[in-house]
């Protein structure tokens, strides 16, 4: 299963912040210079894989229309849908219904929680209708508390001051099958009245995770945001080649059907997922400057990557390649020394402009005297992989204090 949809709640009117959202939708709230915070939800949804995203706008749905309708973030389209009427978290996810997927990815619009959402969305069981990603926090009691038997969720204690932690609460990202929309039949909270009625029927999983939480809801979290998410959307990259370190290099490598991963290669970008680093390839294909294949092909074999490495809970952020060469037979493809050419840094450097990379704490694995040329003149280090299990390798580079993982 590889969920490619990802609903976003925008609707509420954020009563608590007072008039920071009065005019301005909760999400749409600035958290940097031209940065607000939904941005940032699209843009972790985007860079895991999910390719359609979708606003599900109430109060102030003109503004969510204007900013965000039709835009493209990282190859992801955004559209979205409005609420005729107030209807709740619930109500508004059944006026969605004639467009949602089999399974879809959820999320509140006002909070943040880093975590990894392909391996999130990935091999739900039959078991469950839904599953809330939880986080353990040892201040409860705004929140309120989850509690769990080992991956099933038996209750909901609602938030009150006699709560202490470390307790698990809602961490406000779901994964949901359509199939939840037979208990909706008009406005409601998915919180309050639709999870419950899963939880007794015991189809409501919880999986706990570690990262990052952050619900912007009030004026002091809402101040906190504008410190803290704009400094850590900066990650460090690990850069990687394709042919010979990801998939075995056939010659020329483009058809699907030659796509064999080197040992460990799909664990090993689930490891540099898991770590908090962008997964990004950037790769020499001369084999579109000798009309071998062409740019269609090189997609087709990128997407194929991209859900077999879902199946492990993996994604690559973003792919970069170079169809360029001196010697092309495609006269548009002929360049005597192209920039994005390996052992030029071209593709690096494109990335970093790209993506909020923090450059200081970002490497490369390649496994040519190239590859590392190009990570030096980007002005990153650049490791050689001359075989074996890349997920050894990455996890030595890690282990071994060479390149830390990033504290999430």
């Amino acid at each position: 299963m590889h969920v490619k949809q990802a609903v976003f709640l925008v609707g509420g009117k954020g009563t608590r912040l007072g008039s920071l959202s009065r005019d301005t939708p909760k999400p749409l709230l600035e958290i940097d210079t031209n940065l607000r915070f939904i941005d940032v939800l699209l843009e972790e949804a985007a860079r895991h894989g999910f390719t359609d995203l979708i606003l599900l706008a109430g109060h102030l749905s003109d503004k969510v229309i204007a900013a965000y309708d039709g835009k493209i973030v990282h190859g992801a389209k955004v559209r979205v849908l409005v609420e005729p009427s107030p209807a709740g978290t619930g109500g508004a996810l059944r006026w969605a219904n004639p467009v949602l997927d089999p399974w879809f990815l959820m999320a509140n619009g006002d909070s943040l929680f880093d975590i990894n959402l392909r391996a999130f969305a990935t091999h739900v069981s039959d078991d469950f209708t839904a599953r809330v990603a939880l986080r353990r926090v040892d201040d409860p009691a705004r929140y309120g508390a989850v509690q769990l038997k080992k991956n099933k969720i038996t209750g909901f204690l609602e938030k009150n001051a006699n709560l202490v932690g470390p307790t698990l609460i809602n961490g406000g990202v779901y994964l949901m099958s359509r199939t939840v929309l037979n208990l909706i039949d008009g406005p409601c909270s998915l919180e309050q009245d639709i999870f419950p009625q899963l939880v007794e029927q015991g189809k409501l999983e919880g999986v706990e995770h570690e990262g990052y939480f952050l619900d912007m809801g009030l004026p002091e979290t809402y101040a906190t945001a504008r410190v803290e998410i704009p400094q850590r959307r900066r990650r460090p990259t690990v850069f990687l080649d394709r042919d010979g370190v990801l998939n075995h290099d056939e010659g020329y490598t483009h058809r699907v059907a030659d796509l064999h991963w080197i040992d460990g290669a799909r664990q090993a970008i689930r490891a540099i997922n898991d770590a908090g680093y962008l997964a990004i390839v950037v790769s020499n294909q001369a084999g579109i400057a000798r009309g071998l294949y062409d740019d269609d092909a090189v997609m087709k074999f990128h997407a194929a990557m991209q859900d077999q490495l879902s199946e492990v809970g993996a994604h690559i952020d973003a792919f970069y390649f170079c169809p360029y060469h001196k010697d092309a037979q495609i006269d548009h493809y002929r360049a005597e020394n192209h920039p994005d050419r390996k052992p030029n840094p071209g593709m690096l450097l494109r990335a970093m402009a790209d993506w909020p990379i923090d450059c200081d704490k970002s490497f490369l694995i390649g496994d040519q005297a190239t590859d590392i040329a190009a990570a030096e003149a980007a002005g990153i280090p650049g490791h050689l992989f001359d075989g074996g299990n890349l997920e050894s390798t990455v996890m030595k580079l890690f282990d071994q204090g060479k390149h830390s993982r990033w504290e999430a």
